[in-house]
This record gives C-alpha cells, structure tokens and sequence, in this order.
C-alpha cells in the first residue's frame, strides 16, 4: 500500500481501517470525510469535523463524481459495515486512498470525539 494512509490505521485484506482519532487527524489534515448514513441517522448526530459529505450509502453508485479521486477520503457510517463495503467499492472504481472509520460513530462518541447533536431531532 502507498499513498495518504500508508502506515495508518489497521491494514487488513486490503483495506485501511482508522479509529476514530486517526480519522479526524487525517480529515484535520485535508482528507474528506464522507457519511453514508441514512438522514434519519444524521439528522440527530453528526460528526463534528471540518468537512463532511453526506452521501447515503445506496445512492454512492450514482454519486461517484461527488467524490474527488485525487483527496484522501474516510467513508463512515454507524458501525463501519457499509463504509467498509463502500471503500472496497470505490477501490474498484480506482480510489486508492480510501479508509474505512472503524466502529463508525458509535465507536467514535464513545471514545469522546467532536460531535454534533440536535436534541430536536
């Protein structure tokens, strides 16, 4: 592997798996930081990071173009099932600095990173 994400994270059958503080470092420092979940799911908790693109995850095939091929990109969703299954689709599309966030954004809040609540919601 080389690229952005080389030597980060955890590098298991082809795919970088980030914890949450290596997500926010990497989006800290210019990678994009995509969210595949559904809006009933982001509309109450967001992540609270520079820049987030909200994309759902079955829409992802037709949202392609939204998503640079030249950044850095940390796919997550609420576990980092689909997130995973998104990174392996879009290293078939030719992405190669591509992450999956490990444990989504329940692994993250409980690890005590920046988030966004709208009570509200």
């Amino acid at each position: 592997m080389s690229g952005y994400f080389e030597g980060k994270g955890l590098f298991i059958n082809g795919i970088v798996h980030l914890s949450g503080r290596e997500a926010l470092e990497a989006v800290k420092t210019g990678a994009l930081f995509v969210d595949l979940r559904l809006p009933i799911e982001t509309d109450y908790k967001k992540f609270d990071v520079p820049e987030v693109l909200y994309i759902q995850a079955e829409d992802l095939p037709d949202r392609l173009g939204d998503i640079p091929c030249n950044r850095p990109v940390v796919l997550s969703d609420s576990v980092g099932l689909r997130s995973k299954e998104a990174v392996e689709f879009l290293m078939a599309k030719g992405y190669d600095n591509v992450a999956n966030l490990n444990g989504g954004i329940l692994d993250w809040e409980r690890d005590g990173l920046p988030i966004k609540v709208d009570p509200d919601k």
